[in-house]
């Protein structure tokens, strides 16, 4: 097949872009677009290099291609970012892997996922959204056990979300607000701090997706309250270890598993997803949030996992693929 790859670059999308210091976190490299690109080829595909935003809207326009394999992010700072190149795709009749613009759009609202999760009876933690500081005033901060994290209501990749981003107290939670609603232009969630293990878990495929690995994150250093900020995410080969599987007990794995999976199908996640969750002290897994649009380079949580449980790169790539392709009979005589 022709298969033509979607996708941001951070050089492309930083040439136009203003904002805070981590604004490009969640666009990709050169090196993981081809990275990309080859294990499509390994699979015996074309690959058509079609980028994003303007110059995406021109190359689907005039290059012929069968497919399409999705990794853009999408421009802007707009909630819906995500569901960009799905909906022309969607609109052009064109086939592509991953989740749909519904799907995408609302799990970038973490808000509304986490709302959306724990109706379907999954455990998350207590969270209030902060829309402008004059809110702060009437935020009901008795119902909060301290510390609370402080993070950007529509963002990924833990953009906003750092070492500091930790309050003690509801003076120093207002504080924090104040800042991160200036420096991000959007809604804060304040959210209750989970102390105790970070997990994650890659799930792939559908009817039935399945889970590939549920790995921990564990600090070098010790701390009360260990943060997977974006400061430990830039430096993972020196701050952190990844345990894969994660070493937290058969029955908590058992329901982070079964947790994940009915999450992935509640958002109407399709062929791959990524679930973090923190597992407290007494062993209850709470759900912190899930990205249908995991990264895919050879830094990211899903291909770490995926290659400790003895996926290739070019594994992972043609089982997201393949899962995608079932939707679309018209693929198979291609």
């Amino acid at each position: 097949m022709r298969i033509g790859l979607a996708y941001d670059l951070k050089e492309t999308v930083g040439q136009a872009l203003s904002g805070p210091e981590d604004a490009l976190e969640e666009y990709d490299s050169a090196e993981t677009v081809e990275l990309i690109a080859r294990s499509l080829e390994i699979q015996g595909h074309g690959v058509v290099m079609l980028g994003g935003g303007r110059e995406f809207l021109r190359r689907i326009l005039e290059e012929p291609v069968d497919f399409v394999f999705n990794i853009a992010e999408g421009r802007g700072t707009y909630r819906s970012r995500e569901a960009q190149v799905p909906s022309i795709l969607e609109m052009l009749g064109v086939p592509y892997s991953g989740s749909d613009p519904q799907c995408l759009a609302i799990c970038l609202d973490k808000p509304l996922t986490k709302t959306l999760v724990g109706a379907s009876g999954v455990r998350t933690p207590c969270f209030r959204v902060v829309e402008s500081g004059s809110q702060l005033g009437a935020i009901p901060w008795s119902e909060f056990s301290f510390p609370v994290i402080i993070k950007p209501a529509y963002e990924g990749s833990s953009k906003g979300i750092r070492l500091a981003s930790l309050a003690e107290s509801p003076k120093e939670a207002e504080g924090l607000v104040r800042e991160l609603l200036e420096r991000y232009q959007q809604p804060m969630m304040v959210e209750e701090f989970i102390s105790g293990e970070e997990v994650t878990v890659g799930v792939v495929g559908n009817s039935p997706p399945a889970v590939v690995g549920v790995m921990r994150v564990v600090p070098r250093q010790k701390r009360d309250h260990f943060v997977y900020s974006l400061e430990v995410k830039r430096d993972w080969k020196n701050l952190v270890d990844y345990e894969c599987p994660a070493q937290v007990g058969e029955e908590v794995i058992g329901e982070i598993s079964s947790l994940s999976l009915r999450a992935f199908e509640t958002l109407g996640c399709r062929d791959c997803a990524r679930v973090d969750f923190r597992v407290s002290p007494e062993g209850l897994p709470y759900f912190i949030e899930i990205n249908p649009l995991p990264g895919l380079g050879i830094h990211s949580d899903l291909y770490i996992m995926a290659t400790a449980m003895g996926w290739s790169h070019s594994q992972l790539v043609g089982g997201i693929l393949n899962a995608a392709l079932r939707r679309y009979p018209q693929c198979a005589s291609v």
